[in-house]
């Protein structure tokens, strides 16, 4: 078993203090500015700064224009101490890839889908992240005949190469989700893009970043998805939240909904060794129902909760635990587990 490290870091993006909107509805708080948002992350016990290349700057400013407003917002960062943890390009709310950007039929918004994102490596350069992350958001499709699977499955180990050949430092994680916005999405599970990343220029660059939703929503448990990611020392960032069973992409509060669903990831990230490997990411939303006084409470609840369940899982009694496994007692390991989340004795 790995080392218990002492402490964890954490991160989350500026879109988690967000107006409130939803597809049914306008927003019902005020937008915060970008400035207020990163002086609240050291309120909150937060030190790293979740990043869209267009939270950073515009996506349509030349090479002056960016080199300018990245040494601003990362003069910005460090005046908070803190630290930008990745950078990933947001290619899907761009007109040119409502059919993809690295698998759209349209060669030329693939070629702007594979330059807007060495662009976002080169801002990554700038503020010293080593880190990229690929959400595949629209690749995939609507109805399957639209594209060639297979070909699209070349094409995102393109896309891969293509950010690793242009810079040989960079470290790339895909962060997998099986739908929404697309019906149908390009490598929906952790498993699939692990099986991509042994194909591209440089496995060793190439890991997973794994979202507890989105585990939940392919119908896996968040837990053994991280541990399958870290048996192949792939696990590079996680984003922890919380689902109310196979529906949309919800980003409750971390253990909110299943707190023994929530103990089980901590407890696989402290086996890990995790706290050694990378930052604690938090990607969830305020209820639509909160005040712009609360707005921040679900980052700060979310934190607080890992922070309990680390405390219970390093206080879990291991022996004890390996003793029911050896007697196959599992109805007395239930029972232990239960108990211990219940704080009873």
């Amino acid at each position: 078993m790995a080392k218990r490290p002492s402490n964890y870091r954490f991160s989350f993006g500026p879109w988690n203090i967000s107006a409130g909107a939803d597809p049914f509805g306008p927003v019902v708080r005020k937008e915060v500015p970008f400035a207020k948002k990163i002086a609240e992350y050291r309120k909150l016990g937060f030190t790293y700064v979740q990043l869209h290349d267009d939270d950073v700057v515009p996506a349509d400013w030349d090479a002056t224009q960016t080199a300018r407003g990245v040494a601003k917002v990362q003069k910005l960062l460090e005046s908070e101490g803190l630290k930008g943890e990745f950078i990933a390009p947001r290619l899907w709310e761009d007109r040119r890839t409502i059919d993809g950007g690295y698998t759209a039929n349209s060669a030329s918004d693939r070629r702007y889908a594979k330059n807007r994102t060495r662009r976002a490596v080169d801002i990554a350069n700038m503020m010293g992240i080593d880190l990229m992350v690929i959400w595949p958001a629209r690749e995939g499709t609507y109805i399957r005949e639209a594209k060639d699977a297979q070909l699209a499955t070349g094409r995102l180990v393109e896309a891969i190469n293509d950010i690793l050949e242009h810079d040989d430092k960079i470290r790339v994680v895909g962060e997998m989700k099986p739908n929404e916005p697309m019906d149908h999405a390009y490598c929906p599970s952790v498993g699939h893009f692990m099986g991509l990343a042994y194909r591209t220029a440089d496995p060793t660059r190439t890991g997973v970043l794994i979202e507890s939703a989105h585990s939940i929503l392919a119908g896996f448990d968040p837990a053994d998805d991280m541990a399958y990611a870290l048996w192949h020392e792939k696990l590079w960032g996680v984003h922890l939240n919380d689902q109310n069973g196979l529906k949309y992409d919800q980003d409750k509060t971390f253990g909110s909904v299943d707190l023994r669903r929530a103990f089980n990831q901590v407890w696989v990230l402290e086996r890990g060794g995790y706290a050694d490997i990378g930052v604690v990411g938090l990607d969830v939303k305020a209820m639509r129902t909160t005040k712009q006084t609360d707005q921040t409470a679900h980052l700060a609840n979310s934190k607080r909760i890992f922070d309990h369940l680390v405390a219970l899982a390093r206080s879990l009694d291991e022996k004890k635990v390996e003793a029911f496994r050896e007697n196959r007692d599992y109805e007395g390991l239930d029972l232990y587990i239960v108990e211990h989340l219940l704080a009873t004795k």
